[in-house]
């Protein structure tokens, strides 16, 4: 039996290796406004397996593990929980390319954790006795860093995380 979250993870890997340090595939995969320049199609997709450092990835990699295990654990079907992370990772990119597209940003947005908010989201709806300590993670994860001057996507954050609240209703 394959077990879904390790394999998400060394794709994480693969895809930080292939782009680590140049920025031409940083542009073609993170998710940017050559989304609709160029007809980058691809990114709200790939950009969820783009990072921006090591410290990114491997932040990234840990919530993936704890949270992916669970939740591997709690639906007991592969097609469900890939159905969450894929589906609402990429719903996520797409808002929050909305969002900033909104605001005119310039932004190369990257990182699973829109993928991972989702994760939170689920499991806050469905856990009652997590609920309380995720909605105070995904604020502290969101706006912490931001506090702290670090260029964090807090709004994808917010966005996967009420996705997952949602989905949960449903799967």
């Amino acid at each position: 039996m394959v077990i879904i979250t390790p394999v998400l993870i060394l794709l994480n890997l693969l895809m930080f290796l292939y782009t680590q340090n140049n920025t031409v595939l940083a542009e073609r995969y993170g998710l940017n406004m050559l989304f609709i320049q160029e007809h980058y199609y691809w990114q709200p997709l790939t950009s969820m397996f783009m990072h921006a450092s090591w410290t990114h990835l491997l932040m990234n990699m840990a919530v993936l593990f704890q949270f992916g295990m669970l939740l591997e654990r709690e639906l007991d079907a592969k097609v469900r929980y890939l159905l969450i992370y894929f589906v609402g990772g990429v719903v996520t990119s797409l808002l929050s390319f909305v969002y900033i597209s909104y605001f005119d940003q310039q932004i190369n947005l990257v990182g699973a954790s829109g993928a991972l908010s989702v994760l939170f989201g689920w499991f806050a709806l469905k856990d009652p006795h997590l609920r309380g300590g995720l909605i105070v993670s995904i604020v502290l994860i969101s706006f912490i860093p931001l506090s702290m001057g670090v260029n964090i996507a807090w709004y994808a954050h917010l966005i996967g995380f009420g996705l997952g609240w949602l989905s949960g209703y449903f799967i």
